[in-house]
């Protein structure tokens, strides 16, 4: 050891930050889903920060609005976006990218769709790692496709994935893996090595990749985001990476994704037959991602680190207010898995949070069956609604 903290640990920041001026009631007022589907509750659910957005995407997207930027999207300013991408992934996770390879797309789910139509062996079975993110288990439905659910392996305080139980599910007529990296509810950020085993058995399967990576940027310190697709040529070759700017710079509503191919298979099919499937993107969205990957940088550091300090100081509130919900402080996105089993609640916990201590969180048994007795607790707001929201809970628990 050489005497540093483990940059790993959660840090809990005891300086005030303009964030935490921030109030419920500022909030309600710019007017999000988020806030005002349950007008009467804390808001700990959908997948939405409460800070604002990075100036350097306002004043882009006032630039836009000012010369009617309204029509359809210009092939210059798709280049743009791809370029900045392209830029933002050498920089900071170090993978190199052909601008050429990067499309445009409206959202990450028009992008599954488009992998499953186009990239998967017709017919076959989606897998699904679980706890998932909640389309990833209705949309293959709405295609016809069986779904297989995959449970992570618990390994210590964290997940990982089961490659026996990963072969099965090929062998069981999988033929398409939706890999999110950092996964979403749990925050689990992928090593290399584990990516690479992962690789292995989709191959040995003729199987498919598609890796949801629109977390990316929200990674902590002493972790590294590495694109499943840049592990290796075998990743490469069998992989669709589809990622936005919507999370981390808090752009969902503007619908513009990126889908980057990574094989000269790949490719050569986009090149024929791939002109109208990203059709959709939004004018001032790509113009958002494109300010976001190219200027939004700092913005999203300061970010970073005060979530930081978040999911450090929801570990010591789980612990005073919480006891026996389990919570492992994620490596990367703004999402908290908190484990309530132990509690034996007589209902769901987001139905008993929700009503007992007005606090909306998402409910568990969306994600998967894996998450009956769980919720999943977005953290990205302000530390003094945070304190007042996990209070309210542990209130909501003794009160029973």
């Amino acid at each position: 050891m050489d005497g540093r903290p483990d940059e790993s640990e959660p840090r809990v920041f005891q300086s005030r930050h303009p964030f935490d001026d921030i109030t419920v009631e500022s909030l309600r007022e710019v007017g999000s889903l988020k806030w005002t589907a349950f007008p009467d509750r804390l808001a700990a659910w959908v997948a939405e920060m409460d800070f604002g957005i990075a100036p350097p995407i306002t004043e882009a997207l006032h630039a836009a609005v000012d010369r009617g930027a309204f029509g359809y999207l210009p092939t210059a300013d798709a280049v743009s976006m791809a370029e900045a991408f392209a830029g933002w992934s050498a920089e900071r996770y170090g993978w190199r990218v052909d601008p050429a390879d990067v499309h445009a797309f409206p959202d990450v789910i028009s992008a599954l769709d488009v992998a499953m139509a186009h990239f998967s062996t017709p017919g076959s079975a989606i897998i699904v790692p679980t706890p998932a993110y909640m389309p990833f288990l209705t949309v293959p439905l709405a295609h016809g496709r069986r779904i297989i659910q995959m449970p992570l392996a618990r390994d210590g305080a964290g997940w990982a994935y089961d490659l026996d139980a990963l072969d099965r599910a090929f062998a069981d007529g999988g033929g398409l893996l939706v890999l999110c990296n950092p996964h979403n509810p749990i925050g689990k950020v992928l090593d290399p090595e584990e990516m690479a085993a992962i690789g292995a058995v989709v191959e040995r399967h003729g199987g498919r990749v598609f890796s949801d990576e629109i977390h990316a940027p929200l990674v902590y310190p002493g972790r590294r985001h590495v694109p499943y697709a840049s592990v290796n040529e075998i990743t490469a070759g069998h992989t669709l990476t589809a990622t936005s700017a919507s999370k981390a710079w808090n752009l969902p509503g503007l619908k513009a994704a990126q889908v980057v191919v990574s094989n000269a298979a790949d490719r050569e099919r986009w090149r024929k037959d791939g002109a109208t499937w990203g059709h959709g993107a939004a004018n001032l969205g790509v113009i958002a991602n494109t300010a976001a990957y190219a200027r939004g940088g700092a913005w999203l550091d300061d970010v970073v680190g005060y979530l930081d300090g978040n999911r450090g100081r929801l570990a010591e509130l789980v612990a005073e207010h919480l006891p026996g919900v389990e919570y492992a402080a994620p490596d990367g996105t703004y999402l908290a898995w908190l484990e309530c089993a132990a509690l034996a609640l007589p209902e769901a916990p987001a139905t008993f949070f929700g009503e007992r201590a007005g606090v909306s969180l998402t409910d568990g048994a969306l994600c998967g069956d894996v998450g009956t007795t769980a919720a999943r607790f977005n953290f990205a707001m302000p530390r003094p609604i945070l304190e007042r929201a996990v209070a309210a809970m542990g209130e909501a628990l003794r009160a029973r």
